[in-house]
């Protein structure tokens, strides 16, 4: 089988390795052109792993233009593989390959179809999730499943533990997908329409955080949108500052208003907010600055 792989970030790499310890016969990696890896906040160097598998490497704009299906086509794809990619495919880029293009999505289809599935993994509090690989059709994540891995968000999952487990299952169902369509015995198994829940984009500037929420919703978000992803963020002393890492705090005994200071040490602070408090564990301000930590009752905003 000659494949064609497709993607830009860490998932794409993840799945190269796992096409090429498959002895699969790897054409092509079409991925994103330098130009636009700030794009994407894990973007990949895809050039290493490319030279190592024996395959061409095509870095390109737009997943649609002429220019880019003809070298995809001229690659004479039997399969290709979609992961790790934010753009469209369109009718002509599917027919390259018809009912022989498959694509990725870190949920477990049909929930949660759509954008930042992994932020809002954690910021719906589900119980457990899965990565999936289907059948691309002209909806968006709607084909029918070819391999999924299912498993369970930890109660203190982040944007990176979950990351990584994704990238755990995704090795996992790639062997198990192409050995499959080698042997052929894959099956579809149809998306329960019923069922299909969805997620909307989100941009950096969601993650700001509201001190006037509760405490463990505030921590969720950081959470949930720690590395690699952009942060949750406030401002301090008229700088921004990004929140890392959060852990809930016991009570205080101070009355405060959301978004006070109100208990420091040399590692951290804690933070009023509208429900309880919240100890903030790490951070990193614009221009290498730091708050002022011996300012009791300060304020972040």
């Amino acid at each position: 089988m000659r494949i064609v792989l497709v993607g830009a970030v860490e998932s794409t790499r993840v799945a190269l390795k796992a096409l090429r310890e498959s002895a699969c016969d790897v054409a092509m990696v079409v991925t994103l052109h330098p130009t636009l890896a700030g794009r994407h906040s894990d973007f990949v160097d895809l050039a290493p792993e490319a030279r190592a598998t024996g395959a061409d490497l095509l870095a390109i704009r737009k997943t649609n233009d002429s220019e880019t299906l003809k070298a995809i086509a001229d690659a004479e794809p039997d399969i290709i593989f979609v992961i790790g990619w934010s753009q469209i495919c369109g009718s002509d880029f599917l027919a390259i390959a018809p009912n022989r293009t498959f694509g990725y999505h870190p949920s477990p289809l049909p929930r949660m179809r759509g954008r930042a599935v992994i932020p809002w993994t954690i910021l719906a509090d589900e119980k457990i999730t899965g990565s999936s690989l289907f059948w691309m059709d002209a909806g968006v994540d709607t084909g029918s499943l070819l391999v999924q891995e299912f498993f369970h968000v930890s109660p203190r999952e982040t944007a990176a533990s979950l990351y990584d487990k994704h990238m755990v299952a995704l090795d996992k169902i790639v062997r198990q997908a192409v050995a499959t369509l080698a042997d052929g015995s894959a099956r579809e198994i149809y998306q329960d329409e019923s069922c299909a829940t969805y997620c909307a984009r989100r941009r950096p500037a969601d993650g700001e955080i509201d001190w006037g929420r509760p405490a463990e919703e505030i921590d969720r978000l950081i959470r949930a949108v720690g590395r690699p992803y952009a942060g949750a963020f406030t401002h301090c002393d008229q700088s921004r500052l990004t929140v890392w890492s959060s852990s809930l705090a016991r009570s205080s005994r101070h009355n405060a208003s959301p978004g006070q200071i109100v208990e420091v040490d040399d590692e951290a602070f804690v933070v009023q907010t509208g429900l309880g408090t919240i100890r903030i564990d790490e951070w990193s301000m614009a221009d290498n600055k730091r708050p002022r930590m011996h300012a009791m009752l300060s304020r972040v905003t």
